[in-house]
């Protein structure tokens, strides 16, 4: 019999480890954190339980990472739907529905997600947590920032105020408030991205669009920007 080759070996290391990422999100979302073990996360992906020591170092971390790579998917796919798009703003609209949209349909997995976070460990560096962060980076490049190290950091951090807000059990905000308060922000039309439907879900105050400066950018940032870039 041949040897497996270096790359099928590989591929099916990556196959078995996507596996047990995607298990977890869907027992998670089902039974909580505290009611998924590992042993039933390897069940549920098919694969053997010591697998899941091999490829992750506790359960927080593999949470971490299968909500990075749920994450990132949805980001991705996002950002590539037809029509295609180039657009730095409309990109950036479609980021921030995506990450919106993802906390509305998986409430208890972000909350559990977030609570993992605020612990005192922090992210995960994970590579799924990698991919997602170059995806958001490249969005906030495409949108026009001339500082991304600053830019980027406070875009992932508002996101996250805003799943936060979203999930928030007993007074939780509806997904449109925090629309507009980001759209506002950023200087992106309300029809960009994906709109929320349905009555109730508002938009920016008065309809249209958010008044923004030349590249897109809101009068607060642009002025930030030609101040540093006339130093």
């Amino acid at each position: 019999m041949t040897p497996r080759s270096a790359s099928v070996n590989e591929e099916l290391r990556r196959r078995s480890r996507e596996r047990l990422l995607q298990a977890a999100v869907e027992l998670v979302a089902e039974r909580g954190y505290e009611d998924t073990t590992l042993g039933a996360v390897a069940d549920r992906a098919g694969s053997a339980r010591g697998l899941v020591s091999y490829y992750f170092a506790n359960k927080r971390e593999l949470l971490q990472s299968a909500v990075h790579r749920l994450m990132h998917l949805r980001l991705a796919e996002a950002l590539e739907r037809e029509p295609r798009s180039e657009d730095g703003r409309e990109r950036l609209a479609r980021a921030i529905d995506a990450v919106l949209g993802l906390a509305v349909e998986q409430p208890r997995l972000m909350r559990t997600h977030m609570a993992g976070i605020l612990q005192a460990e922090g992210f995960v560096r994970c590579d799924e947590q990698q991919r997602l962060a170059a995806l958001l980076r490249d969005t906030v490049v495409r949108y026009g920032s001339r500082d991304v190290d600053v830019d980027y950091p406070l875009l992932r951090a508002l996101l996250m105020g805003a799943v936060f807000a979203v999930v928030l059990p007993g007074a939780p905000m509806p997904r449109a408030r925090l629309r507009s308060e980001l759209f506002q922000r950023y200087g992106l039309d309300w029809e960009a991205g994906t709109p929320p439907g349905g009555p109730g879900d508002g938009g920016p105050p008065g309809g249209g669009t958010w008044p923004s400066g030349p590249g897109g950018l809101p009068p607060d940032r642009w002025a930030q920007s030609r101040s540093k870039s006339s130093k």
